[in-house]
């Protein structure tokens, strides 16, 4: 077994080196609707709130001879089902109504129509970004639409915060880059 140094001068140089991943350190690369991007770079895509979305392996136990066996089965993806984002509502409501647009396209109370159909280049992409504000990986959301395109709440005795919104989105998997 190494010899494993986990003392205070070991930390501080570890610490150092690699630093610490912060609660700012995301931002929502790009919105995707049946392969065309929804948002510009004028857009401002200010997401206030995420998490990087989870992925686990079933375990499938194996009875033999009185002992169970673990081995590892299917992948899932917990949470897909409500996958939620915190968008900070930009002057113009563009990015409220890129989400109301897309929730409308995909069912359309009006004529009860709608894309039911699941399309695999409809992707939300989170970037990680490093100390210097560089995108270090990136996760795709594979197959999303929006679930839930949350409300805005005003108050006329407010005194001027800026507002923000959820939108709500299911998934079927998700995929990683790294850079």
């Amino acid at each position: 077994m190494p010899d494993l140094k986990q003392g205070i001068q070991d930390f501080f140089r570890v610490a150092q080196e690699r630093d610490f991943t912060r609660n700012h350190h995301f931002r929502v690369i790009d919105i995707t609707d049946r392969g065309a991007s929804v948002v510009t770079q004028d857009d401002l895509v200010y997401c206030e709130a995420a998490t990087l979305p989870s992925r686990a392996v079933s375990n499938i136990p194996v009875p033999y001879m009185g002992l169970n066996f673990n081995v590892p089965g299917t992948a899932t993806y917990p949470g897909s089902e409500g996958y939620t984002l915190t968008f900070r509502a930009d002057g113009d409501h563009i990015i409220r109504t890129i989400f109301e647009d897309w929730s409308l396209n995909t069912f359309d109370d009006q004529s009860s129509s709608g894309e039911y159909r699941l399309f695999r280049n409809s992707q939300i992409t989170l970037g990680m970004l490093n100390q210097a504000g560089e995108v270090t990986r990136q996760y795709q959301l594979v197959g999303v639409w929006p679930v839930t395109v949350g409300e805005l709440s005003f108050d006329m005795k407010g005194n001027g915060d800026p507002i923000s919104f959820t939108a709500t989105l299911a998934y079927q998997y998700w995929t990683r880059n790294l850079f």
